[in-house]
């Protein structure tokens, strides 16, 4: 007996989604265009993390409130300053773009004055604020950091292709990792466009984005494969009903993780924002690949699965003889 049944969607669902997987493939191949082309000449506002600047670190006597420091650091005219607190409550780190320096001033000497017109832009009457420490990061370090994020992302992706290859079949490999890169690169395609700042928490985003849409997409092809076997039908109607059948888990698992990070967006503060943005929009996004890009290229081409591919192997139907 369920004592609390949830069904967003009925289990018994019938929606012919191979009958638009034309459509599905082409608008996400031009989604994908678009993205692409915008990364490539409009790029992306990258933070300090990638940029370098002055990381300045103050202490107060009393709690300070971020989002208000941050106020009055873009009244002050420094934009974009990121703004955390670490240790104690009392203590922040801001990080600030780079400013240019005048001529004939040194750069120790331009971080002191940064420094200086920082403490005078958030000290405020009954909480005074000291200056701990002051350094410039240089972009050097920022290329690095970029560099291993695209490491990450790299690894990630062989170990899907070689994990799914054994677990499944190549052309599930290909075509999950297909479908991965496709949630990956539309989601920073909208940050290209939208202008949003680029940091380290965005990248975390991505990377997690990566799992969420393999998870996805796995189990819809572990439906494929059972439905292959057991089912004496077409293809696309193997497809159909494999989608049909994990749509309700779908939505559901990706409902729940949405508001999860919704929480997080506005409540988390503005330093997690660019993750919890990242995540939502990533949960969207590989939720319908999953749904209306995986399944249909699996029939389309070199990639098209037949029933053939999916039969056990002989080593298989000996393990199972075996089992009681």
């Amino acid at each position: 007996m369920k004592l609390f049944p949830l069904h967003l969607i009925p289990n018994d669902t019938r929606f012919d989604f191979m009958r638009t997987r034309w459509v599905a493939v082409i608008a996400a191949a031009l989604l994908l265009l678009a993205s692409i082309g915008l990364m490539a000449f409009k790029g992306f506002n990258y933070a300090l993390d990638f940029t370098g600047g002055t990381v300045v670190e103050v202490r107060f006597e009393k709690p300070a409130d971020v989002d208000s420091v941050r106020q009055h650091l873009e009244a002050a005219g420094y934009g974009g300053a990121q703004v955390q607190n670490f240790g104690s409550g009392s203590d922040l780190l801001i990080r600030l773009q780079p400013q240019e320096v005048p001529e004939g001033v040194s750069s120790g000497e331009a971080n002191n004055r940064t420094a200086q017109a920082v403490l005078s832009a958030i000290s405020a009457q009954g909480n005074k604020a000291t200056v701990m420490s002051t350094e410039f990061v240089g972009p050097q370090v920022g290329k690095e950091l970029a560099m291993n994020g695209i490491y990450a992302a790299v690894f990630v992706m062989v170990g899907f292709l070689i994990y799914i290859g054994f677990r499944f079949e190549m052309k599930f490999a290909i075509v999950a990792t297909v479908t991965t890169m496709f949630d990956v690169i539309v989601v920073a395609g909208y940050f290209s466009l939208s202008g949003r700042e680029f940091d380290l928490t965005v990248l975390a985003g991505l990377l997690s984005v990566m799992g969420f849409s393999i998870n996805d997409t796995i189990v819809v092809f572990d439906r494929v494969r059972e439905n292959f076997r057991s089912l004496r039908v077409e293809p696309l109607e193997v497809m159909n009903r494999s989608i049909n059948q994990t749509l309700s888990r779908t939505i559901i698992t990706s409902l729940v993780f949405f508001l999860s990070v919704l929480a997080l967006y506005i409540y988390g503060g503005g330093s997690l924002e660019g993750l919890a943005l990242t995540q939502m929009i990533g949960a969207v996004i590989g939720t319908l690949s999953s749904i209306f890009i995986a399944c249909p290229l699996l029939t389309m081409g070199a990639l098209a699965v037949t029933k053939q591919d999916l039969l056990p192997k002989a080593k298989d139907v000996e393990e199972l003889a075996r089992r009681p």
